[in-house]
This record gives C-alpha cells, structure tokens and sequence, in this order.
C-alpha cells in the first residue's frame, strides 16, 4: 500500500473535517461492514487518508475514500434527522 502524499492528507482533511456529518452508502471490502444508510460523524482524517468515523451504531470503522462508497449530509438532511428524532438545532 503506497503512502498517501502530504497534499493528499491535507486534501481529505480539509474536506472532511471533524465534525462533519457522513452517510455510509457502501462498504463492500469489509466482513463485518457498517450498513448501508448509517450516519456518523467525522472525528479526523488519519496519516492514511482514513476518515474516522464514529458511527451512530456504536460500531468504529474508518472509511477509506475510493474503496468506500459515503456521502456527507447535507445540513437539510441533518436537520430532518433530528426532527425525525424529536429533536432541533
């Protein structure tokens, strides 16, 4: 596995900074994956260009962007998931 360039680590953590709000589409190359449709939030992006996550399951896998299928949420989307919860910003 080759090491990610420093450009390359800035990138990804200044696209996903800690606190972001992500949606897991798919994450095929795992045995014990997080589902599809679980929202977390970001917690930083590693030396390897893994985003941490930490997933509203409980569960604690790493994306890791061109393998993993995610999106981030939308701050609309956010919002709909606390109101579906009871809860507002």
């Amino acid at each position: 596995m080759r090491m990610p360039s420093e450009r390359e680590i800035e990138y990804y953590r200044s696209r996903y900074p800690a606190g972001t709000r992500i949606c897991c589409d798919c994450m095929s190359d795992d045995p014990r994956p997080v589902p599809p449709i679980t929202t977390g939030t970001v917690v930083g992006v590693d030396d390897m260009c893994s985003i941490m996550v930490r997933w509203d399951n409980g569960q604690g896998l790493s994306l890791v962007p061109g393998v993993d299928s995610f999106h981030v949420i939308s701050q609309e989307e956010s919002q709909s998931e606390l109101s579906d919860m009871g809860m507002q910003l």
